[in-house]
């Protein structure tokens, strides 16, 4: 089970996720999230990260110039864009050197009825908002590596991983004491749930 620990702001959050044996970290360039971080704040933090965890870059809704700028100048390795980007956004960032992840709504990823050529991380229908995933939004799972995003905490990751069968799981709210604080017992019993 692919685990990713996103919304990352401080040493202690990334060195927990890191020990407990997350596959990637997430940094979020996004105007207006409680989880917002510079590029500047995050390079150090980026700087940690071994080799053998993916570094992501969240964006949303940002121009493709700005994403390229800010994954360089924090050393992400993975750009992950939400809100419908098109397909050029993610040639250029893989031409640019960058691993992507195309982050989809359940409800887009029903009503798109396409095969995105790109890793997917399936969000519950109103993303962001912490309410998990019904089963009955997503009736037929991607084929493809994706992540499982949306309102999982350490109580309920196992039960919703078994009904979904995805790659991986990705958690942010679920792993904090409060909007936008990581409480590193929670992403060390997050990473233990997901994994049993």
């Amino acid at each position: 089970m692919f685990v990713k620990v996103c919304g990352l702001r401080t040493i202690d959050a990334v060195d927990a996720a890191v020990d407990a044996g997350a596959d990637a970290v997430g940094f979020v360039f996004a105007p207006g999230s409680v989880r917002l971080i510079g590029a500047d704040e995050a390079a150090p933090l980026v700087a940690r990260v071994p080799d053998r965890v993916e570094t992501v870059g969240v964006f949303r809704r940002q121009p493709i110039d700005e994403v390229l700028q800010l994954a360089r100048a924090s050393g992400v390795s993975t750009v992950q864009l939400h809100g419908d980007e098109p397909d050029e956004h993610f040639r250029r960032a893989v031409d640019a050197g960058f691993a992507v992840l195309r982050a989809v709504s359940a409800t887009r990823y029903t009503e798109a009825g396409r095969d995105w050529r790109e890793r997917l991380l399936i969000d519950a229908t109103d993303p962001g908002s912490g309410v998990p995933f019904d089963p009955a939004d997503l009736p037929v799972p991607p084929s493809a590596f994706w992540l499982l995003a949306g309102g999982l905490t350490p109580d309920n990751v196992g039960a919703l991983a078994a009904a979904f069968a995805p790659s991986g799981v990705d958690v942010s709210s679920g792993v904090e004491s409060a909007p936008g604080l990581k409480d590193p017992g929670r992403i060390r019993d997050f990473l233990a749930a997901a994994r049993t």
